[in-house]
């Protein structure tokens, strides 16, 4: 086998390897009905959450509500989301695994990216039995500024000792996946279908190509 260009592939969780299934936006509607407690542009701010999935959840808020309500809308989204994981709502997307474990036994590091808050995170990776299938993983809080901003690819590059960012492959299922992954100037940004985006959608956002699902990915790099 040709040793692949590659050393590092970041991919985001929620819509790329982990089902979304509606999670984000129920657990924003809980959030909504727990802090807001009003249905006076609640589908508003649900069409906003849908148009910027992605990105880091403070920042989506926060273009929604004054500071103090952001944060609180914040907190009880992580903590919806988390009950929604009790519920049994968080599956792997199908081949995940199997694409991630074969990414590895060809020498590659693995990154997840993410734009919910730590605990969250580790609430996701836990429920899938993957909290030691990746390098590292990351969170907005961790690298300054969450997608479309390339803060958490570049930092995923200097904790896991990758060469250059022609060495990186970014996977993502949203614009802002793509966009970040541009802007770190990684070798090869990879759309998934997995989420609630087009090809046209990813193409158009900066991705080098767009794959059905991250089971592809294996045998799409070089």
């Amino acid at each position: 086998m040709t040793p692949t260009p590659f050393e590092l592939v970041v991919l985001d969780m929620a819509g790329t390897t982990v089902v979304d299934d509606g999670l984000v936006e129920s657990a924003f509607a809980r959030a909504w009905d727990r802090v807001v407690a009003t249905q006076d542009g609640r589908d508003a701010a649900l069409d906003h959450v849908r148009a910027t999935m992605g990105q880091s959840k403070i920042d989506v808020f926060r273009a929604l509500a004054s500071e103090p309500v952001a944060q609180e809308l914040n907190v009880a989204f992580e903590g919806a989301f988390r009950e929604l994981i009790e519920e049994g709502r968080c599956e792997a997307i199908p081949g995940a695994r199997e694409a991630i474990e074969s990414l590895r036994g060809r020498g590659l590091k693995i990154a997840f990216t993410t734009g919910f808050a730590r605990p969250t995170a580790d609430a996701i990776l836990h429920s899938l039995g993957w909290s030691d299938l990746a390098d590292v993983v990351l969170t907005p809080s961790d690298a300054g500024r969450g997608r479309p901003a390339p803060d958490l690819n570049l930092t995923a590059l200097l904790r896991t000792a990758t060469s250059s960012v022609s060495a990186m492959v970014c996977v993502g299922d949203t614009e802002s996946d793509a966009a970040s992954g541009r802007a770190a100037g990684a070798g090869l940004v990879v759309g998934v279908l997995t989420g609630s985006r087009t090809e046209e959608a990813l193409l158009s956002a900066g991705a080098d190509v767009v794959l059905a699902s991250i089971a592809d990915l294996p045998s799409t790099l070089p």
